[in-house]
């Protein structure tokens, strides 16, 4: 995906899709620094922009239209994106500890994770009521709650919500005018809806004028919405039949179907044991620099941030007005610059929806009253920020105003200095561009100890726990010896995704022969960068890799290492079979039918991506799916009598098929409607948007029967899209695919299916589309 034109210096890890972070973000994709590696850190592959998030719970716009996709965004900044749970920072060490995958290392740190709602420390809140953060949960809910009352609008229905700031003011008035639609929609009464609003204060949304206050009572009070002032919530119980029971401290108890908890904000509970410094409610204290009061090198900004000498509200106006600033300190940081100070606004417009397409507009003592061009004012604020992030990407500054002082400024390597004679244009070749031996044991040690090689394992004579110039292992004499590589570039912008996808495209071949792996040997390309970038990027890549092929039980034995432009990998994979279980592609006979395990479309949605016309989730879909293991799924096969099996890869499900039916001197009818295809695909294929090797694996057309009359549908081009760790082609006896397929799918295969039948051979083409 990246290209390295300067060798990699400096690690500038941001954790966290805020709003300030998207800004940043989208400044460092227009004004890029050579040397730096900028990486990501978010919990998924899109963010929330809170200004249109009421607006998509009351059904005006749609999960794309209010939600940043950080992986268009990453790619336009040239960025990793790592999708985890940051859990704690090992500040001494410089490293950030996620929940599912190895430390990551920085050099500078931004930190832009909001805030979560103030806990949850009432009895049966946390196990009963749904938080208003994380929003992804939250929407979730709201989702499944959208369902339910559309499957049974005839039920009368309850929704509690705890807290009258104006997150919880503007939820009830959203989620009302959203569920009254549906009613209305099925011919049912509104009076089957009831909202109860409960807040500890005397007033409403207590941090605006009483002008606001007087306002947004009157109006929830109009539309029936129930409120309880002054009524602080002390428990959460379980009743009768899914309802849930409000207590309050005066005595006063409600029941309700579904309680939503939109409290004071907080920070999260990992923050105060980093040594970070912090105030009283865990936000982490920053400069006018927006830098860490304790931590010169950590930066901190949106809801997360406290400025000693300037507090405000913990409101998206402040995340957004900080991404600037905190993108040009970043720079000057790393430039070795002096930094700027930033004086945050002392007051500021807000212009608050309620839920019927009117928007209250207040600033300090100034307020108007609902009104719809309030609202299309809004409306026009909101969009146009969110375009910058989509259609908007690379055509202009849009205001922000980006100084051309960074520019021509790559980062000094004053710790690695590069000599003048080895530029980045000049580097060795041959053996003089591998990677250095001391990075390679550093490596490896690492790993040993987070994730044990070739432990137990006495068929392993020479491996890594003592190198030598070659591997040596041990074959039984009752078994072949199978073998297989494969090597490509990246597809995406995380090295330990990346090696975790390349180790199972890799060992597919082993599985779809019927072998069991045995040892691997690894090869790998590592962007020029001082060595240790290069340790971190070898360290991300092996670990992903070495997961797992242990869990295949096939341990990496040795490999070999090189610089270049950009990050490559690639493993030689040793099997072992039963001459007799040996699984081939000439094995297929008429009458049986064939089973494919996954569905296809990873070459053209990664093909999209390269372009940032994929959308996040897409991507998220198909990295799950090459995630999947084949292993399973081949002894799956194999236990349902499959008599012939290969992976379908780089030559696309025709191509791939045809080597079978080729081999097995047979013909095929395939159920074109029936190919499982991912989410996007189609869509992605429809604007005539293919992979680069999609032209090559049309030549395979050739060999179907009917392809004038089959070519228009949309499956079609997915016939010859070539896949990257895709899944299992076998074909089974007719009389065991119904079982093999639950089999299947009771392993994860969720995309499995029967796509056709094996024929007698024909004298003409070979292949035969059924289009029903």
């Amino acid at each position: 995906m990246q290209q390295y034109s300067q060798p990699i210096v400096k690690d500038l890890v941001l954790i966290g899709g805020g709003h300030s972070h998207a800004i940043v973000l989208r400044m460092f994709g227009m004004q890029p620094l050579s040397g730096v590696r900028l990486t990501l850190i978010t919990p998924a592959s899109d963010t929330p922009y809170s200004g249109m998030l009421p607006g998509h719970i009351a059904g005006f716009y749609s999960h794309d239209e209010c939600h940043i996709d950080l992986r268009r965004l990453t790619n336009f900044a040239q960025a990793q994106l790592y999708i985890d749970q940051v859990v704690d920072l090992d500040l001494n060490n410089h490293k950030v500890i996620c929940a599912n995958r190895p430390a990551v290392d920085f050099d500078v740190l931004s930190i832009d994770i909001g805030s979560t709602p103030a806990t949850i420390s009432i009895p049966g809140a946390a196990e009963y009521a749904i938080a208003a953060k994380p929003v992804s949960k939250l929407l979730q809910h709201w989702y499944d709650l959208l369902t339910e009352v559309a499957k049974n609008p005839q039920e009368a229905i309850c929704i509690g919500i705890v807290g009258g700031g104006a997150g919880g003011v503007e939820l009830a008035l959203t989620m009302q005018t959203h569920l009254h639609q549906i009613l209305h929609q099925n011919q049912q009464p509104i009076k089957n809806l009831e909202i109860h609003l409960f807040q500890r204060h005397e007033e409403l949304m207590p941090h605006y004028h009483q002008s606001v206050q007087r306002l947004v009572k009157q109006i929830l009070t109009k539309r029936g919405i129930k409120l309880h002032l002054g009524e602080t919530v002390c428990e959460i119980a379980p009743q009768y039949q899914e309802i849930l029971e409000i207590k309050c401290e005066s005595g006063l108890t409600r029941n309700c179907h579904k309680i939503f908890w939109v409290t004071q904000a907080s920070a999260p509970q990992w923050l105060k044991k980093t040594g970070l410094g912090t105030d009283e409610k865990g936000f982490i204290l920053v400069k006018d620099t927006l830098q860490s009061q304790t931590h010169p090198e950590v930066f901190a900004a949106g809801d997360i941030a406290t400025m000693v000498n300037y507090p405000r509200p913990k409101a998206g106006v402040f995340a957004v007005r900080q991404g600037k600033p905190l993108f040009e300190n970043l720079q000057r940081f790393l430039l070795g610059k002096s930094l700027k100070p930033y004086k945050p606004q002392q007051q500021y417009l807000s212009l608050i929806g309620t839920g019927d397409k009117r928007a209250i507009a207040t600033r300090g003592a100034f307020t108007l009253a609902p009104h719809q061009l309030l609202w299309r004012w809004k409306d026009w604020i909101d969009r146009r920020f969110m375009e910058r992030f989509s259609e908007g990407l690379g055509t202009s500054d849009w205001g922000l105003g980006i100084r051309k002082e960074f520019s021509q400024h790559p980062i000094s390597n004053t710790q690695y200095p590069v000599p003048s004679t080895q530029s980045p244009l000049m580097r060795c070749a041959g053996c003089g561009s591998k990677v250095g031996s001391t990075v390679l044991e550093k490596v490896l040690s690492r790993i040993q100890q987070e994730q044990p090689i070739a432990k137990d394992r006495e068929d392993i004579i020479i491996g890594l726990d003592a190198p030598d110039d070659a591997a040596v292992v041990q074959i039984p004499t009752d078994q072949l010896l199978v073998q297989t590589i494969d090597y490509f570039r990246t597809l995406i912008n995380d090295p330990y995704i990346f090696g975790q996808i390349s180790a199972n495209h890799c060992l597919s071949d082993i599985f779809a022969m019927g072998a069991t792996p045995q040892s691997v040997l690894a090869i790998a390309t590592i962007p020029y960068a001082a060595p240790a970038k290069v340790e971190e990027t070898l360290y991300q890549l092996l670990s992903g890799a070495v997961k797992v092929l242990n869990q295949a039980q096939a341990p990496l034995i040795g490999g070999h290492t090189s610089e270049g432009t950009e990050l490559a990998f690639g493993l030689a994979c040793n099997g072992l079979a039963y001459p007799n279980k040996l699984l081939r592609k000439s094995g297929m006979q008429p009458g049986q039918v064939l089973i494919l395990t996954k569905a296809l479309g990873t070459g053209i949605l990664f093909a999209a991506e390269m372009r940032r016309l994929a959308k996040g989730h897409w991507i998220d879909n198909a990295v799950e799916s090459m995630l999947l293991s084949n292993q399973a799924a081949a002894a799956c096969l194999l236990q349902h009598g499959a008599t012939a099996c290969t992976d379908v890869t780089g030559f696309g499900l025709l191509g791939h098929l045809m080597e079978m039916v080729q081999a097995s001197h047979v013909a095929v009818e395939l159920q074109l409607a029936g190919i499982p295809v991912l989410a996007g695909a189609i869509e992605t294929a429809q604007k005539g948007i293919f992979s680069s090797l999609q032209p090559e694996n049309l030549q395979a057309s050739r060999y179907i029967q009917n392809r004038l009359q089959v070519a228009s549908h949309l499956n079609y081009p997915l016939l010859f899209d070539p896949q990257t760790a895709g899944g299992l082609l076998a074909s089974i006896p007719e009389e065991q695919a119904n079982h093999c397929l639950a089999a299947l799918q009771a392993l994860g295969y969720e995309h499995s299916c029967l796509i056709g039948c094996i024929t007698p051979p024909v004298m003409t083409q070979p292949i035969t589309l059924i289009d029903k």
